[in-house]
């Protein structure tokens, strides 16, 4: 079965403190990506995209699209171990909670956070 999702864009306005702040959240190395753009800049987060689990994306400075609006919108979920790891970390990345760790049953824990560019991004984790 396919992904329901293969693929993500995370609009930016400040590419440099988009990626000050994601990489501090969540402890990953992002990777300059290839634009077919020549007005966009690209960021990608770590991952395969041979891998039948899971979705990868990048961040992206673009002349045509700008970010959200936080707390509206669509919401990317980014899965953690625990995500009261990554939301202790957002402040001080110069980020907002926007709804601490809350339980969601058996599905696990969510959070919701807003990134230094305004976009909503979820957080999700069995424990």
């Amino acid at each position: 079965m396919m992904k329901p999702v293969c693929w993500f864009e995370i609009y930016v306005q400040d590419m440099a403190r988009a990626k000050a702040f994601y990489e501090a959240v969540f402890d990953v190395q992002l990777e300059e990506l290839p634009s077919p753009s020549v007005d966009e800049e690209m960021l990608a987060f770590p991952g395969a995209m041979e891998e039948a689990a899971g979705s990868s994306g990048a961040l992206v400075k673009s002349g045509n699209w700008q970010p959200g609006t936080a707390g509206t919108g669509t919401v990317v979920y980014f899965a953690c171990e625990d995500c009261a790891v990554q939301v202790a970390r957002v402040a001080a990345s110069g980020g907002k909670v926007l709804q601490e760790k809350i339980s969601i049953g058996d599905y696990g824990f969510a959070a919701l956070i807003a990134d230094t560019e305004g976009n909503s991004i979820g957080l999700h984790s069995m424990r």
